[in-house]
């Protein structure tokens, strides 16, 4: 049998097929030895250094962190994180890896005291320690279980306790978290293995009435979004991908590349302090909202831009009893009177699903389920049972701030020691609010610990600084820094959330939009130790071409009024008392919005934290001379302003129900969502919203 192949040299050739068969196999092996020649190409990323020499390998450039004049496996950027993690680990102490396990606050001591010639704020020395909790702040909440901040200087931090892992609670300008991040890399970057830091946070680009130290941030350089829950009732998953992007990019810029955040709880107990970190009540809902938060944040997967999120609180913290926050032993108790724990989890298999590097479990203890009575960071059967095993996550898991040494829920009879055994050994790998790691360190070399739960820690961490790619450069420009954060063209997108946060709940007789020429009385109560610091302001608008109306100084002057009620209830204000969502409750003047609710007919607008009882102000017999009701999560006076005169058209829709009655709250299953709880418990409820 012959072949026939095309020739250029003659239209027919014919060979015996044993000589084809030999110039096949020869031509296959002149391209596998060709092949196998050709060097992978790579693309040679940015490297950021201060002290670190410069290896120059195939034209291609790597940092040697360790200093021994070769390229060691965790050195070459060109392999992956797990290989690289697992070569790191092998190089590192038990002293380096229990310290790797702690993550503590990180203050900026002098950032307001040394300023630069330009009258700029600058980073402050590493060695001055931290700034202590002023006395007067802990003495307006004595019964707070310790505290949030230190002594320790960072160096100390860094150099004895081997600490990479910080939380920046700080309220600086993008300049100085650039600058300190600066210093603090570099610090880093001296010692000996040159392990970088990462710098976490808490949520930086909302506006907010109801921060709490240590959980939230008031107004801050960064651009400002509407709270969570206004995120939410915009209804708008794609504006909600924008507003992580966004954020996104001004955290890369100024530095921070982890956040503690976002909240997947569910705002099912309305008492809660902390419902202003959640996005509502539906869990459906709220999953949805939270894979595009991680997406947005860290992309498809981590890399270089991305910043790595840790979703809290794990299994979902919203149903404490009797609305009771667990940061205090009288709220340490989670309980399902309703039976719906695994209506918890749909947010976080959301989180899983979309990739999200962390979870955080909450300080509370859950009472009546099979699971054991401790709080989750010691719980097993919860974190490695059903985190792990039932929804399948890989990634970091970050007890909150102090479960060890001051919220011991469930384990108060045992040591410290017995506690970071147990916490371990349930599945925590980093342990939040301790800087010093000798008590680990002690607990491993007194054989109490098997060294597996600490490599597999260490290596989970590790592996997200790789991933990250903190390692090639985990410095920022201060200049870009300045730049980026709070660019308008992240303002401009912010400033339609804004709008779109903002519910229409009442509109008797078409009473809005205001029409033109309108004289309007605008007064904004609000909590003490927010904003201008005063229990109540009066805001009087300046007319301008915006808006077509006429604000007056008093209610006795105007056709109409518009009363914004901004209500608190912070968390470190409980005593364990039983606690009232009414208005005058929690620091609004009652009686004086009566009064001009009274005197002219009024457009009552609440800043909803909580779902507040408001029928102290609006009930059945209010509705003549409260003409409208909206709510508020977080917005801007211009932006509720462009909604009263129709230059906006009300979208949004509520988050949550709200009671009727400070009765219906007591009688609330704490497990339950609003539309859960049956005819006769909502004043408004859940997505509830008109428009014009």
């Amino acid at each position: 049998m012959r072949w026939i192949i095309p020739s250029p040299l003659s239209s027919r050739m014919t060979y015996p097929r044993r000589t084809l068969l030999a110039l096949i196999a020869a031509a296959l092996l002149l391209g596998f030895h060709q092949s196998c020649q050709e060097k992978p190409s790579y693309e040679q990323p940015v490297l950021g250094y201060r002290s670190a020499v410069i290896l120059e390998i195939d034209g291609l450039q790597f940092k040697d962190l360790n200093k021994n004049g070769t390229l060691d496996v965790y050195e070459d950027w060109r392999l992956g994180s797990e290989e690289r993690a697992k070569d790191l680990l092998s190089k590192m102490s038990l002293e380096q890896k229990a310290g790797f396990m702690m993550i503590n606050s990180l203050s900026m001591l002098g950032t307001r005291k040394a300023e630069a010639s330009d009258g700029k704020y600058v980073a402050s020395d590493l060695e001055g320690g931290q700034v202590a909790e002023d006395p007067a702040a802990q003495a307006n909440r004595p019964n707070f279980i310790g505290g949030m901040n230190t002594v320790t200087s960072s160096t100390q931090m860094v150099r004895e306790f081997h600490n990479r892992h910080f939380i920046l609670r700080a309220n600086e300008s993008a300049r100085v978290i650039s600058e300190w991040n600066n210093k603090l890399q570099e610090l880093c970057e001296s010692e000996p293995l040159g392990i970088p830091a990462i710098i976490t946070s808490n949520p930086r680009n909302h506006i907010t009435s109801n921060a709490s130290v240590g959980t939230a941030l008031d107004a801050t350089v960064f651009t400002a979004w509407p709270g969570e829950l206004g995120l939410s009732a915009t209804r708008d998953l794609s504006l909600i991908r924008d507003f992580a992007e966004f954020s996104r990019q001004e955290w890369h810029a100024a530095g921070i590349r982890k956040g503690y955040m976002y909240m997947a709880d569910l705002a099912t107990e309305p008492r809660w302090s902390r419902v202003n970190g959640t996005f509502g009540e539906d869990p459906e809902w709220v999953a949805q909202i939270i894979k595009e938060v991680v997406l947005g944040f860290q992309g498809e997967k981590l890399g270089d831009t991305s910043i790595a999120l840790t979703m809290k609180h794990f299994p979902g913290g919203g149903s404490g009893k009797g609305g009771q926050d667990s940061h205090f032993e009288w709220g340490k108790e989670q309980v399902f009177p309703g039976g719906r724990f695994y209506d918890n989890l749909l947010p976080f298999r959301a989180a899983i699903d979309a990739g999200t590097s962390a979870i955080m479990p909450y300080y509370s203890m859950p009472v009546g389920t099979e699971f054991e009575e401790v709080g989750y960071a010691f719980n097993k059967g919860v974190l490695t049972g059903l985190l792990r095993g039932e929804l399948g996550f890989t990634g970091i898991i970050n007890t909150d701030t102090g479960p060890l040494t001051r919220m011991v829920w469930g384990v108060e009879e045992l040591t410290l020691e017995e506690r970071y055994k147990k916490a371990i050994e349930a599945g925590s790998n980093i342990i939040s609010g301790v800087s010093d790691p000798s008590v680990l360190i002690e607990v491993v070399n007194d054989g109490m610990l098997a060294m597996e739960h600490i490599d597999q820690s260490v290596y989970l961490l590790l592996k997200e600084k790789f991933d990250l790619g903190i390692f090639e450069n985990p410095y920022t420009d201060p200049d870009t820094s300045e730049q980026v954060v709070g660019s308008e063209k992240f303002k401009e997108k912010a400033a339609l959330a804004l709008r779109k946060s903002i519910v229409l709940l009442r509109n008797e007789d078409g009473a809005l939009p205001i029409k033109p020429k309108t004289k309007v009385y605008f007064e904004t109560f609000k909590a003490p130790g927010r904003g201008d610091r005063g229990a109540q302001r009066k805001v009087l608008v300046e007319n301008d071409a915006n808006y077509d109306l006429e604000f007056v100084s008093s209610p006795e002057e105007a056709d109409l009024a518009v009363v914004w009620a901004v209500p608190s209830s912070s968390l470190f204000n409980s005593n364990g008392d039983p606690i009232s969502l009414s208005l005058s409750k929690s620091a609004i003047n009652v009686g004086q919005i009566n009064q001009i609710t009274s005197a002219v007919p009024t457009i009552l607008v609440v800043d909803y934290t909580n779902p507040w009882v408001i029928n102290e102000v609006y009930d059945d017999d209010a509705k003549g001379s409260v003409q409208a009701v909206l709510a508020t999560f977080g917005t801007t006076p211009e932006a509720l302003l462009d909604v009263l005169t129709g230059k906006f058209n009300p979208q949004g829709k509520m988050p949550f129900s709200t009671p009727v009655s400070d009765e219906a709250v007591e009688n609330n299953l704490e497990d339950v969502p609003g539309y859960l709880e049956g005819d006769g418990y909502a004043l408004f409820d859940y997505q509830e919203g008109l428009s014009y």
